[in-house]
């Protein structure tokens, strides 16, 4: 489990991602009554790895939890680090949209990421009018990187921009 300011991210293993991926709650509560289909898609990508032995625990899917317990979204990384850089994707219920919950987990799971020895920068790529989550990713630390070229907004954070944001905080 790792803890960020207002939430707590919870790694979910294969089998219970696998579940996840159903559409099924398991045994979370989700804010507002099952899982987001980007958490479903999320926690499919961590059911493919590991039906072809690609899963490293840590780099899969993390479910975002209020302090009360109940789930409002997800975040993980699209596979483990490639060149040291670690993609990261997230979503939350619509209800739970507007309170801090993901740029605190961005920030929690970026900061995770950038202390492990094989990540030396994690990425997000955004859709151009997808404005709350370019937001989300400013107020991260992540800043603005070249085109990608396939219409997406690319935005990247490094060690060093998480400890200039430290100092700026």
């Amino acid at each position: 489990m790792l803890r960020g300011e207002r939430i707590s991210l919870h790694e979910l293993p294969p089998g219970e991602a696998a579940v996840l991926a159903d559409g099924e709650s398991g045994d979370l509560t989700w804010l507002d009554g099952s899982p987001t289909p980007g958490s479903r898609a999320g926690a499919a990508i961590v059911v493919r790895a590991a039906a072809a032995g690609l899963y490293r625990p840590g780099w899969g899917i993390y479910t975002i939890q209020r302090a009360d317990g109940v789930t409002v979204g997800a975040i993980g990384f699209n596979s483990p680090p490639e060149g040291g850089r670690a993609e990261i994707g997230y979503n939350l219920s619509d209800s739970a949209r507007g309170n801090g919950y993901a740029t605190d987990a961005v920030r929690t799971l970026a900061a995770w990421a950038l202390g492990q020895p094989e990540a030396e920068a994690v990425t997000a790529l955004t859709e151009p009018d997808n404005l709350p989550s370019q937001q989300v990713l400013e107020r991260a630390g992540f800043r603005r990187g070249p085109d990608t070229g396939t219409g997406l907004r690319s935005y990247e954070l490094t060690a060093a921009g998480l400890r200039a944001g430290d100092r700026a905080a």
